[in-house]
């Protein structure tokens, strides 16, 4: 033992002890003899005295301090056996989230159709006459107005042709205004002169055939003298009546029949130089409307036939996008209202121009006609693809469940789990559930969710995700 007021002393066999008064007394060997003189104090030894008593100092602290630690954790982990039995165990339960489901009786469905980007002119261009192409003016991209000459015809045939109408025409205008002027005052003096010849002709032969009659009785003359004679007077008398009808003719002008007929010889002869101007302006091909061409598909100095293609050109100004459609969401379409169509990943407003009368009997759709805006111009070619999504509505009588609430089922089927409350005993504890499973079958995706029919209710609680952490029959609580 260690006392404040002894003094320590040590024996041969380090044993320490404290005398009474406090000086040290050392004992001898193992045998027991003291070795010492009561009250003589070792000079030399203080310094060890100091280091063992504080040696000896922590020892006891350190042992007082587990004593303490001990009973602590006997006292904290070790419950008594008369708490445990008024405490119930608390099964582990595990915590997942529902959504409550309603059931709906249709559902909006976004669908998609494919058309093409069309210009809402494009021609193929050729010549309406035969004949060897002199000259092209314009190639491949170039843009063109209305009224662009694009290519020229040789035309040489036409005009030789042409000069040779015109100088008939003038003939027979030359004709038409003598005929419109009248007579001239000499012919009629010349016809006046060969009626008074015929008529002194006719005159002097009725007096010979009277004395050739007086002297035929007398046989003074024969017959046939006689006869000559009459038959010369009738051939002078109807020259005299031709004669005589001809001066009528001049002295009344030119009949109105004849002046018709002679006008209407002009005026064919007016229409075959009109019919030559048009082959010459036919030779000559130009743009019909403003344009791009597309394609030449002829050089100079071709001989080209009747219609044969030259150019291809496309209107690309004003595009139209036709998408075929089926029948009733064609018919839902109004006429000039905006829709949105999707080209080249991008969206534009188009309008409704117009419905094909008819439906395609190769895809039965019918086509719809919507007319882009102006700005789609620059972005826009003819031949590109575009899309129309239209909403509709389909009759369908099913649940909406997001796609983490769906587990792989059997036989094509699609399963999900339903909560249904259990037995509840203590009111302190949270509300328990167990799991049933119910088959569904999928009836339209959308986005993140899928409308669902089979053994669901309305009202009911589904488990929305985490499907694959619970099984039928078991327990689970709500995620707070």
């Amino acid at each position: 033992m260690i006392q404040s007021n002894g003094t320590a002393t040590r024996d041969r066999t380090s044993r320490v002890f404290i005398e009474p008064n406090g000086s040290g007394l050392e004992r001898g060997e193992r045998n027991g003899t003291a070795s010492g003189r009561p009250g003589v104090q070792h000079e030399g030894r203080s310094d060890l005295s100091v280091g063992v008593r504080s040696r000896v100092s922590r020892v006891a602290m350190g042992v007082a301090a587990a004593v303490v630690l001990i009973v602590g954790v006997w006292f904290t982990v070790i419950p008594n056996s008369e708490t445990e039995a008024k405490t119930p165990a608390v099964p582990r339960t595990l915590a997942v989230q529902t959504i409550s489901i309603e059931q709906v009786s249709a559902y909006q469905m976004a669908r998609e159709y494919t058309g093409s980007i069309v210009a809402r002119r494009s021609s193929q261009l050729g010549f309406e006459l035969a004949g060897k192409l002199e000259k092209i003016y314009l190639d491949e991209g170039d843009s063109v107005t209305a009224g662009t000459t694009l290519a020229q015809l040789d035309t040489e045939h036409l005009e030789t042709g042409r000069r040779q109408v015109v100088a008939r025409r003038n003939q027979a205008a030359a004709r038409l205004d003598e005929m419109i002027a009248g007579p001239r005052v000499e012919n009629i003096a010349a016809a006046r002169a060969r009626v008074k010849s015929f008529q002194a002709q006719v005159e002097l032969l009725k007096r010979q055939t009277a004395r050739q009659k007086k002297l035929l009785p007398q046989n003074a003359t024969s017959q046939d003298e006689y006869e000559r004679y009459a038959f010369d007077m009738k051939a002078r008398a109807a020259q005299l009546n031709e004669a005589q009808h001809n001066l009528d003719e001049l002295l009344n002008g030119t009949r109105k029949e004849q002046i018709a007929a002679q006008r209407a010889v002009v005026t064919e002869l007016d229409a075959a130089i009109a019919d030559i101007d048009v082959d010459l302006r036919k030779s000559t091909l130009k743009a019909p409307f403003d344009g791009t061409i597309a394609r030449r598909l002829v050089d100079d100095g071709t001989v080209v036939d009747v219609g044969q293609p030259v150019f291809r050109l496309v209107e690309d100004q004003v595009l139209e996008s036709r998408i075929g459609l089926p029948v009733q969401a064609a018919g839902r379409l109004v006429a000039e209202s905006l829709q949105r169509v999707k080209i080249g990943g991008k969206y534009f407003e188009a309008t409704v121009a117009g419905r094909f009368p008819e439906v395609d009997p190769a895809t039965r759709t019918r086509t719809v006609i919507l007319r882009l805006e102006d700005s789609a111009v620059a972005d826009v070619v003819h031949g590109q693809v575009v899309r129309l999504e239209l909403e509709e509505t389909v009759e369908a009588s099913g649940f909406w469940l997001p796609f983490t609430a769906l587990s792989k089922g059997t036989r094509g089927l699609w399963t999900s789990f339903v909560l249904v409350e259990a037995d509840k005993k203590d009111s302190a504890q949270p509300a328990l559930f167990r799991v049933e499973r119910r088959d569904i079958e999928v009836l339209h995706t959308q986005s993140e969710r899928v409308l669902v029919r089979g053994t669901l209710n309305s009202g009911e609680q589904v488990v929305a995700s985490g499907t694959h952490r619970v099984v039928p029959g078991q327990l689970v609580h709500l995620t707070k």
